[in-house]
């Protein structure tokens, strides 16, 4: 059974930074699309960076310049370096791990609140 856990969220100052982390387990992982979402409250759960098997990354317009998104295959994991934080960056933050469009698996999501 595929489980994500993630950490690395928390409490930063407005242009703080935060890393964070995403370990996978229960399955070969270097084949997947691993990416994060954020979802503030009342609004839906929107992606904020992905990166494919191959290392392609993709961001959101919000963050690009700022955050960063990476992966290490031998240790299942993802990361999202987050810099120049910004209040409207609070949100709860998924990982994602995904093979195709029909196999998807979701963490249990991380706090990042950004005060100002």
């Amino acid at each position: 059974q595929v489980q994500l856990v993630e950490s690395g969220g928390g409490l930063v100052q407005a242009g703080g930074s935060l890393r964070l982390s995403c370990e996978a387990s229960g399955s070969i992982f270097s084949a997947a699309t691993m990416g994060w979402y954020r979802q503030a409250p009342e609004k839906q759960r929107d992606l904020v960076a992905s990166i494919t098997s191959n290392g392609s990354a993709n961001y959101a317009g919000s963050v690009k310049g700022r955050f960063t998104i990476s992966r290490d295959n031998a240790k299942n994991t993802v990361y999202l370096q987050m810099n120049s934080l910004k209040p409207e960056d609070t949100a709860v933050y998924y990982c994602r791990v995904s093979w195709g469009f029909l196999t998807v698996y979701w963490g249990q999501g991380t706090q990042v609140t950004v005060s100002s």
